[in-house]
């Protein structure tokens, strides 16, 4: 049994979920998710809860999947209704965000400014030197965070660069402490 799989997903008035062949459609106040489901996975909508099992639960990968879609099905639901949004942090001397239009120019150390094109679905808001990222679909969330890192990952000797807000930066010390070591 999936530990993950077998808990049913809970069903909140204002949310409407729909089954047609291997499509779930899931509609809430924010907006509306769709997935396809794999032929291994069964759905079960009740009035109240949904859940997930598998045609077959002592196949190794089958029971994987289950965990899965159980997983990618309940974050559809909490995405309709409360959405879901990560910020990043920039750090640096003259390091610098701002937003004009559906772009994100970042001025990150480079010769040039970097311009990041915001998907649709998501908004983004730069407040200082936070940007807030946020949307209804968690996996385009993370993404769209995870391309924006990647533009300057933070270092580890003075932690310049864009890092999450809750990420820890391990330091490293520099050329000054090997000296003095030495």
């Amino acid at each position: 049994m999936s530990r993950i799989g077998k808990m049913p997903i809970e069903i909140l008035d204002n949310v409407e979920i729909k089954l047609d062949n291997a499509l779930v459609t899931v509609k809430g106040p924010k907006g509306e998710l769709t997935q396809e489901i794999h032929p291994y996975v069964n759905l079960d909508i009740q009035e109240k809860q949904v859940i997930v099992t598998v045609k077959n639960d002592s196949d190794h990968n089958q029971k994987a999947l289950w965990g899965l879609f159980r997983s990618l099905i309940n974050n559809m639901v909490l995405g309709v209704t409360g959405g879901f949004e990560k910020k990043l942090e920039i750090n640096g001397v003259g390091y610098k965000a701002a937003m004009s239009g559906t772009k994100l120019t970042l001025n990150v150390g480079f010769s040039h400014p970097v311009e990041f094109e915001i998907p649709e679905g998501i908004t983004c808001q730069v407040d200082g030197n936070v940007v807030t990222i946020s949307g209804i679909s968690k996996q385009q969330v993370g993404e769209v965070a995870a391309n924006i890192r990647k533009v300057k990952k933070p270092e580890p000797y003075k932690g310049k660069g864009i890092k999450y807000m809750d990420e820890v930066i391990r330091r490293k010390v520099g050329k000054a402490a090997a000296k003095a070591a030495a």
